[in-house]
């Protein structure tokens, strides 16, 4: 006897957008319910649930109690960010990386970060400076706020030889990113920073993650003149 090979949830989920994507199930159809679909497919009823669920955060399905699952009429659609690190990004370009600490220090939030943060008075966070390069040239300067009662573990980081973007990348993993991108003109600090002249438009990403309700970092990075961000979806 041969046996059926399990189906994991993510497997269970690309084939019922599949289903969606060539109107098997059309925009407000009512589809089976988890059950049925679980005998479809010879798995658990949890597996088709973790699969559903997955559909309905990404804005495909709206999942109702005792309402059943529906195509929705209007797909939301979400875009799922991952940070990059700067390191991997600038080597692979083919350059040489490099990182600079700038300045580092404990200090209470300003009002602009209390109102990234959604915070009603001030917090002494770590502030931290830094400098990335590629080829010994500027590449994005950051200027980083860190709350040391989510990541206590920062302070005992050497952010000389280590640097705060891949650290809490790798280390401190978000459930909340607010992201904001726009150009500025280069102003008289940042000339001095990243050797742009005057009149150069610099692009700008502000990002601030939290982990559930606790605040992780507030992050202002000004990249080089001529910066590209590029990703794939």
């Amino acid at each position: 006897m041969v046996e059926k090979r399990r189906h994991s949830w993510m497997e269970i989920r690309d084939s019922i957008r599949s289903m969606i994507l060539n109107s098997t199930y059309g925009p407000g159809d009512k589809l089976p319910r988890d059950e049925e679909f679980a005998l479809q497919f010879g798995c658990a009823r949890s597996t088709v649930h973790r699969a559903m669920r997955d559909l309905a955060q990404s804005g495909v399905v709206e999942r109702k109690r005792r309402g059943g699952t529906t195509v929705r009429r209007d797909p939301v659609t979400r875009a799922t960010l991952d940070i990059p690190i700067t390191r991997l990004e600038v080597e692979r370009q083919g350059s040489q990386y490099r990182h600079r600490l700038l300045r580092k220090s404990v200090q209470p939030t300003p009002p602009a970060i209390m109102a990234n943060f959604d915070l009603s008075e001030p917090r002494d966070m770590l502030r931290v400076e830094a400098l990335h390069l590629a080829d010994n040239r500027p590449y994005i300067f950051e200027d980083r706020w860190i709350c040391l009662e989510t990541v206590p573990e920062i302070a005992d980081v050497d952010l000389t030889r280590e640097n705060a973007n891949e650290w809490l990348v790798r280390n401190r993993p978000y459930s909340r990113c607010d992201l904001r991108l726009y150009a500025r003109k280069a102003t008289p600090s940042d000339q001095d920073v990243l050797q742009s002249h005057d009149g150069d438009a610099l692009f700008v990403m502000e990002r601030t993650t939290w982990i559930g309700a606790a605040p992780i970092s507030s992050l202002c990075a000004v990249a080089h003149p001529g910066y590209q961000l590029f990703t794939q979806g």
